[in-house]
């Protein structure tokens, strides 16, 4: 168990904080439309949308 807590529990940490700022850092490289938020629609449109279908 102390392997674990010691060397193993440190380096998943250590994995997923890289992988999140990897994640986060590729927006850098991104075109500038496709950076952006994504547009958010009325929610009127989309149930009427859904209703009249």
């Amino acid at each position: 168990m102390a392997i674990f807590r010691q060397y193993i529990a440190p380096l998943l940490v250590v994995l997923v904080f890289i992988l999140a700022l990897v994640a986060v850092s590729a927006r850098i490289f991104l075109p500038s439309d496709m950076a952006a938020p994504a547009p958010i629609e009325e929610v009127g449109v989309i149930l009427s949308s859904i209703h009249s279908a």
